[in-house]
This record gives C-alpha cells, structure tokens and sequence, in this order.
C-alpha cells in the first residue's frame, strides 16, 4: 500500500498558503501559477482520506496514490527552489558574491533565466497534478474531511479461560492487590494497564475480571470495550445495561445518568474500560461524573497503549505491561502451533520455534500470530520461511499483530507517522538519539511550524518525540546526565517492523544489499551493508531515484560522495559520518537543498572547501572528531541558515566576522579544538543561542566577550579547558538552566558573574576542579536549583551557610570529595529535616573511582 500520501499533500499546502510564498508571488510575477496550483491541490486533498482508506482493497488507487506521492513530493522541490534563490538573493545583497558576471548571466542566478525556469517547471507540475485530478474521477471517490474518518471498532468481551493466561500471574496479582485496597470516600480509584498493542493488556483484565475473589469483592462487575468511540452516553447506557438497569432506544442523557446512578448508588463496582484512546479530560470527567454514587472501594480498570491517556484518567501510578520472559512464550508458542502433546514428536520444529519466538520479543500475540500460521504444519521449509522472514512481509489476518499495531499508527496525527516512518532508517535494536533524530526530522521538512508560531523548531520535535513515547511507540528511553536534556531509546523489534511496513515506498534499510526491493522509487535510504565494496555501492546509487532526499551510508570515499552529488541535486540530508573521506569535493556548494551534513569521525580531512559557504540553507553541520580540519572556511557567515555546529578546527584564533555573524545558531560546541585561544568580539549578536559548550579546548585561556547578552542561552558546558582562567571576566549568561563546570585545574573559586544565572538554573555539576577550594556564597540563592554534583574536587571542605535555602533541591551527589565528608554531615542533617516531606536523594561515596564515560560531557 502506498502510505504518506496525506502528510505529504499537507506539506503541499502548508508551503503554498505561508508567508514566505506569497512573498515570493510578488517577487517573481508567479501569482496565478501558484494560486492555480493551490486550488488543484486542495481539490485533491478533500479527497485523499477516503482514498487511503479504500486501498487496500483497490489495487488500482494504491497505484493512482503513488503517482500522485510522486508529484507532490516534486511540488514540494519547485516551492524549495523559490525559497533557495530567495536566501541567495539575501546572502549575495548582505556579503556580495565572488561569481563571475559573465557566468552568473547565463546561470539560473539571473532573474530572467530562473523565472523562465520555474515558470516551466510549475506548468509542468499543474499538469500532472490535473491529470491526475481527472483518473481520480473512475475510482468515485468521496469527499470527506480528517473528522469523518471510519472509526474502526474492536469487540472485545469479559471471558477468558485460565488455561489461555500464560506468565501473567505476578501481573495479575498486583491487579488485584489494587482492587483490594478500600479507596477513598466519592472518589473511584482508576487502574491503568498500559502497553504495547498486542501485549496482553485485555487477556489480563480478563482474567482480573474474572478471578473468584474478586468477583466475591464487588456487587457489580462490568465490561465495556471502549475502543475509539469515547461517546458518554453510550459508555454510560452500556454500563447501566451490565449493571442490571433498564434501556431502551430513545433514553435521553438526563435518563440514562439517573438510572446509572440509582443502580450504582451505595454498591460497590469494578468496571473495566477496555481499549481506551481517548485523550479528552472533559469526555473521560463527564463519564466519571457518572460513577460517584457507587461506595467506597468502588475501582475502574483502564486498558490503553497511551501514558497519555492513563494520565488524562488518573493521577495516580500505572500498570505497565511488560514482554513475556522467552520461556512462557516458548509455551504460548507451541500451544498455537501444535495440538496438544504434539509438539515432543517433533524436537526438530520446536528448535526452530525457538528462534522463531524471539523474534517475537517477548509480545503475545506475535506469538499467537506466528505460531496459528504454523498450526498442522510439520515440513520444517515452512518454519523456515517463518523464521528466516520478516514479520512484517508474512500475511496475516485482521486479528493478527500487524494490524493490531497498526491501529497505534493509524491513530497518529499525519505529521507523527511521517516521523514514525522516517525511523525504519535505523536497524533493529538501534538506540537513537533525541537530539541527532529531531535535526533529521528537521532536515526533510518534517517539523510542523505554524506561520504565527514562535516554538523553537527544536522543542517541537522535542514535543514529537515525548508524543510516540507516551504512545508507546519508544522505550528503554536512558538519559546521559541527570538535567534531562540528551536522553536516547528504542523501538520494539515489532514497531521497527510497522515502520519498515508503513515506509516501504519511501524510506529504505539496506542492510543486504541481496535482499532489498522496492527501493527504485525510495527517497530515503539507509546503505548499512558492510560487505558492500565502492563499485557495487556506486553500481546501486545510479539505481535510485535521481530526486533522493536523504543517503546515509558507511565506508563512503570520495567517489561516492561525488556520485551522490552529481545525481541526488535535492538532498535534504547527507551523513557521512566515520567514512575514509580526505577531501571534500568543492562540488557540494552545489547542493542548495541540504539541511544537515554530518563529518563526524573523518579524522583524515585537512580542509573544508569554501564551496561550502554556498549551503544556504544548511541547518546541521557537524564536524566532530575532524582531528585533522586545519581551518573552517573563510566565508563560513554565508551559512545564514545554521542551527547547529559542532566545529573542530587546529585554529588558534577563528576569522573575523564569521561564526558570529550566524545569527540563527541554536547550539555551538568547541570540541576539541586543541591550538584555539580565544574568540573575536560580537558573540552577542547570536541571540537565538540556547546551547554553548567548549570541549577538551587544552588551549583556551579565555572565554567569547559578550557572553552577558546571550538572553536565550539556557546550556553552557565547559569541560577539560586546562589554561582556562574564569575568574578574568564576570562576563556570563543570566538565563541559565544547566551548567557544567570541569577539568578546569586554573579554578579557585567562581566567578561572581554566575550568580546572574541565580533564579534559573536548575541543573548545576562541579567536577574534576582539583584546585577549587571554596564554593560561591551565593549557592544556596539557586532558587530552582533541582539537581547539584560535586564529583572529585579534592579541595573542597566545606558546603556554604544556608543550604537548607535550596528548597527546590532534588537531587545532590557528592562524590571523591574527601575533605568535604564532616561538613557534609553537618548540613546534610540539616536538609533532611528542612524537607522530611518532599523528594530528596543525597549520594555521598568517599571512595568510588568513576570512570571517563561517567563523568558528564567526557
């Protein structure tokens, strides 16, 4: 099936009705070009929701909605192109141009030629898109709107025989020791279990549901399976017609909440609300409301695949739902796959099985799926072919995992599924990044911005992000320091599986190159195979759709990199990260469309080529563990769009006028920059920066001037910078939330400039500082001070006066800080009792040796 078509549509439109484009209207004369196109466009689109929905069933509209995927996504270059040359056109007023006249009069640079150009490339895309318009006419479709979506209803009941209940017995008994407990007066406590589709979420209330005590604890028990429809009255109708009351056809609302409350008035209850997706708080109150009446101890049991949703219905703590352990879905497995007894006749087969059951990891009705496909099948190729394919790629029944958890995909809002699809880039077991996966998702567009909307782009794919982990789409979610900020996590093997499902037609995973198809009209790939050499690599690159946006590969050199230049001319996103590279083709400056380049771990690369500057719209450059980079380019300011730089230079001074003419930086870090100095003036004037970090920077004997001005700067890190003096200047931020400090053997004591930082700052880590003999006064007027380390300060004797000020204190780690122990006690003793009643966790180890990965930042 072809997927995305509808996110893609909405970038369409998205782009056309902005701003920026009907600013670009009148600056080229392209009005009725675009208007037209608008109009085209929003026809087809009030029609793509009942396309989508019927083609699983028309082969002939997963067809039509490919070709028009395509188009759209051409749309989506021609609008880029405008944006480009009008960044161009900025760049060139602001800082000129080194091009030649003659050149540049026969270039599409020239007005006249670009206009002519687009003029014809907007005809042609018109075309298509009315051609299209027109087959759409055959398949009748329907007009309709995201809020007449068909609801798909899931029928669940209340049965379930003990013997189908396998490994739950811990989970189920901490059910019921919730059930148990006698609640509070007018308030019904809600238990939630949350997890995965296909977890067993609905199998372990049934058999909540339908254990002997509890069924002797409650006067009424009920069972509704919610499932999409969160509509109150018929929840409600349906609860009063299980509790025994009467209904009929034509009740009214006012009806049916007396009699509900009459019969549940002073009995005690256990509803279970199965299959919940309502994130409405008013729609889940105005059905609690109903539930009052019931008497104390009354419970609700919640099953849902969303924290959001368990959140939205209680405050309290949830029930999650993890993977059966290997040996119980050993036994589910072989209890679906065999009848009873059978499986010992044949050991050959349940060998396989095993295998075939992890990669199941631990979901129930994988399980179930895998083992009914092989039920009364005893030829060991037919378990093969289920061990040895993809979950994904296996047909299946409506029942099945896959559509179970595709029901989690189809409820995503459109700009989350294009995020979800773009992670089948990733192999299986990959653990991602927060940071490096919201800058890819930036890259190809894929961060929703309204026109009037001033949310950082960062802190929406921030918000992106926490949305599938609530949604249970992510997990074993760990975070590199405890302020929060760069945490990393997982996809289930089976989502990875949904994502390779969902993104077949687009994004690509070439992780062997002998078993990958369906990657001709790909516009995202992944080339992981190690045991592809550079002709067969170059071989498959002229195999790919010449309008590629994203190529992320391994062992790349410099030929391949001049391939990809030469054909891909509308890259969004180019990683080259850990390659052999030892020059970079000047022919990069041509790739006007690119957002995020990734040089990471090219330790051999000497120089940049300037051609660079002219990625206009580069928002990601990364340029870490570049050991040998002698220089940045000379016009590295031409880079106007630049978000985030990581630099590595063997620089001692930076150029004049350049990083500090980058006023859209976001993040900067210095890492490893072993010979730089110092910093020009006019760091001031990066006003939208919010992180700055100096990194092993063994030369560095002061910091930028400046630094005061930068009222968006909510992070600075400064670690293993050995010359460097902080006491020089009181020239720091004043908006601080994190601040690292360490590996700084020049520190004394701190620098008053800090305290500017004092109602902010919430994070604060001290480490590695062997001659810091005092800590600021002022400490304890850190008025949100949640997180403190003190880690290996050997100096260090004592905490200042009035700690027990620090009142938003969570958390405070002292460690390798011998001289410190008896003041420690002291005011330690002195916290404790200050905050008895909230949440406080005090390390303190004299002896403990941390290694490098455990100190912050190393």
């Amino acid at each position: 099936m072809t997927e995305l078509v509808s996110s893609v549509a909405e970038k369409v439109i998205e782009k056309l009705g902005s701003i920026v484009y009907q600013e670009v209207c009148l600056a080229w004369g392209v009005e009725s070009d675009l208007k037209n196109l608008e109009l085209t466009m929003s026809a087809i689109q009030a029609k793509l929701l009942d396309a989508e929905e019927r083609q699983a069933k028309e082969h002939g509209l997963s067809l039509w909605l490919g070709e028009l995927k395509d188009v759209l996504y051409d749309a989506v270059d021609v609008l880029d192109e405008f944006e480009c040359e009008a960044l161009r056109k900025q760049v060139v007023k602001t800082y000129g141009s080194t091009g030649k006249k003659v050149r540049r009069f026969f270039s599409c640079s020239n007005p006249l030629a670009f206009r002519l150009k687009m003029g014809h490339r907007m005809k042609e895309i018109r075309e298509r898109l009315e051609g299209i318009k027109k087959l759409s006419d055959q398949f009748n479709l329907q007009e309709r709107q995201l809020d007449d979506k068909h609801i798909v209803v899931r029928e669940t009941h209340s049965f379930i025989p003990d013997s189908d209940v396998i490994g739950r017995d811990k989970d189920k008994q901490e059910i019921i020791d919730l059930l148990m407990q006698p609640g509070d007066d007018g308030n019904v406590s809600v238990i939630p279990i949350v997890g995965l589709g296909g977890m067993g979420k609905t199998t372990l209330a049934q058999s909540v549901y339908n254990d002997e005590m509890v069924k002797s604890n409650f006067h009424h028990r009920v069972w509704v399976c919610v499932s999409e429809d969160f509509e109150v009255k018929r929840l409600a109708k349906e609860i009063l017609k299980s509790a025994g009351g009467e209904i009929s056809e034509n009740m009214s609302m006012d009806q049916v909440q007396a009699n509900l409350r009459n019969v549940l008035n002073g009995k005690s209850f256990l509803i279970v609300l199965d299959d919940v997706w309502n994130e409405d708080r008013s729609e889940w109150n105005a059905l609690k409301i109903l539930l009052i009446e019931g008497a104390k101890g009354s419970k609700i049991i919640v099953t849902t695949r969303s924290h959001k949703v368990a959140s939205v219905m209680t405050l309290g703590s949830i029930h999650e739902l993890k993977g059966l352990p290997e040996q119980d879905c050993l036994c589910l497995f072989l209890k679906w796959a065999f009848e009873k007894g059978k499986d010992k006749q044949y050991p050959k087969l349940v060998e396989i099985g095993k295998d075939i059951v992890e990669k199941c990891r631990g979901v129930p009705l994988a399980v179930n799926t895998l083992g009914s496909l092989l039920y009364s099948k005893i030829e060991e190729r037919d378990w093969i072919s289920i061990r040895d394919n993809e979950i994904w790629k296996l047909e299946q029944k409506e029942k099945d995992i896959l559509p179970a958890l595709r029901l989690s995909y189809n409820k995503l809002p459109s700009y989350l599924k294009q995020c979800f699809a773009y992670c089948s880039l990733y192999p299986k077991d990959f653990r991602y990044s927060n940071e490096n996966l919201i800058q890819c998702w930036m890259a190809n567009g894929l961060l929703e911005k309204s026109n009037k909307s001033t949310e950082e782009l960062e802190n929406i794919g921030e918000q992106y992000l926490k949305e599938l982990l609530s949604r249970s789409f992510f997990q074993e979610v760990h975070y590199r320091d405890q302020d929060n900020i760069r945490w990393s996590f997982k996809m289930h093997d089976l989502l990875h599986d949904l994502s390779l499902y969902v993104a077949q037609n687009d994004y690509c995973l070439i992780e062997d190159i002998n078993n990958t198809n369906k990657f001709e009209k790909a516009r995202h790939v992944s080339i992981l195979d190690r045991k592809l050499g550079v002709d067969a690599t170059i071989t498959f690159l002229h195999k790919l759709n010449n309008n590629m946006r994203t190529i992320d590969s391994i062992n790349i050199d410099e030929s391949l990199v001049e391939t990809c230049i030469s054909r891909f001319k509308h890259l969004r996103l180019l990683n080259l990260r850990y390659s052999k590279l030892e020059t970079l083709s000047s022919s990069i400056g041509t790739l006007k469309h690119l957002r995020y380049l990734n040089l990471c771990g090219n330790r051999k690369i000497k120089k940049l080529p300037n051609s660079i500057c002219n990625l206009q719209n580069l928002e990601t450059l990364i340029l870490l563990q570049c050991e040998d980079l002698e220089e940045l380019p000379r016009d590295i300011r031409k880079m106007v769009s630049l978000r985030h730089f990581v630099i590595a230079t063997k620089q001692m001074r930076l150029p004049a006028n350049g990083i500090e003419c980058m006023s859209s930086l976001r993040y900067l870090s210095f890492y490893k920059c072993p010979r730089l100095e110092c910093f020009n003036e006019g760091i001031q004037r990066l006003t939208a920066l919010r992180h700055l970090s100096f990194l092993f920077c063994e030369s560095l004997i002061s910091l930028p001037q400046g630094m005061k001005h930068l009222t968006a700067l909510e992070y600075l890190d400064i670690t293993r910078c050995e010359k460097l003096n902080l006491m020089e200047r009181d020239d720091y931020p004043t908006s601080l939330q994190t601040l690292h400090i360490g590996g700084l053997p020049q520190l004394v004591s701190f620098p008053q400039g800090l305290k500017g930082s004092a109602d902010t700052l919430q994070f604060l880590c001290i480490f590695n500082c062997e001659n810091l003999g005092v800590l600021p006064e002022w400490l304890p007027d850190l008025s949100s001070l949640r997180t403190l380390q003190i880690l290996f300060c050997p100096k260090l004797s004592s905490l200042p006066e009035g700690m027990d000020r620090l009142t938003a204190l969570r958390e405070l780690h002292i460690v390798g800080c011998p001289e410190l122990r008896r003041d420690y006690e002291r005011e330690v003793a002195k916290i404790g009792a200050r905050w008895s009643n909230s949440v406080l966790r005090i390390r303190c180890s004299w002896e403990i040796v941390l290694s490098e990965k455990d100190v912050p930042c190393a």
